[in-house]
C-alpha cells in the first residue's frame, strides 16, 4: 500500500515560484506540525473575519482556489513530490466547498472545519481513489470530495437542528 502523503523530496532552500506560494497557501504548508489542519483552520478564521458573502462571490473564490490550486499543486509537486505535506491549497479549496452554503458564523464554521478534517483524513470513497489521479487534479480532487461530504453533512445537521 502506498503512503498517502509522501515526504517532500530533499531540496536546497525555498522555491520562490508563484506556484509554490499558492500551493503552500503563502507558506502555511511549511508549518512543522499538521500543516493541512493549520491551513484549514486559517481558512475558517479568514471566512469568519470576512463576514457574510453571497453565493456569487463564494463560487468565484472557490473556482479561483480550485483552478489556481490545481495548476499550482501540479507545478509544486514536481519539486516536492506528489501530494507533499507542504501542498495545502487543496485544504483551502475543500474548506471553501464545505462552507459554500452555510453561514460564516462561529458554530457553523467550527463544524465545517471539524467535518472537513475528518472526511479529509478518512477519505471515504471515492476520495481515496480520486487522490490517485495524476498531477494537481489528484491533489485537489480528494479534498474537494471531502468538502462535498462535509457540506452535505452540515446541510443535514441544519435540517435536523433547525436553530443551526
Amino acid at each position: 500500500m502506498k503512503p498517502r502523503r509522501p515526504v517532500e523530496k530533499p531540496i536546497a532552500g525555498f522555491d520562490p515560484a508563484p506556484s509554490t506560494a499558492i500551493s503552500t497557501f503563502f507558506g502555511i504548508g511549511f508549518f512543522p506540525h499538521a500543516p493541512a489542519t493549520v491551513a484549514s483552520l486559517v481558512v475558517g478564521l479568514l471566512l469568519l473575519a470576512a463576514g457574510e458573502w453571497g453565493i456569487g462571490p463564494r463560487l468565484i473564490l472557490l473556482l479561483l482556489a480550485s483552478a489556481g490550486g490545481t495548476w499550482a499543486a501540479g507545478r509544486t509537486e514536481q519539486r516536492y513530490g506528489h501530494d507533499a505535506r507542504c501542498i495545502v491549497i487543496d485544504e483551502v479549496a475543500g474548506m471553501l466547498v464545505s462552507t459554500l452554503l452555510i453561514p460564516w458564523d462561529p458554530i457553523p464554521l467550527a463544524l465545517a472545519f471539524l467535518f472537513f478534517r475528518v472526511f479529509d483524513i478518512l477519505k471515504p470513497p471515492p476520495g481515496y481513489q480520486l487522490e490517485a489521479l495524476p498531477g494537481g487534479v489528484g491533489i485537489m480532487a480528494d479534498d474537494l470530495m471531502a468538502g462535498i461530504y462535509s457540506l452535505l453533512l452540515l446541510l443535514l445537521v441544519g435540517v435536523l437542528v433547525p436553530s443551526f
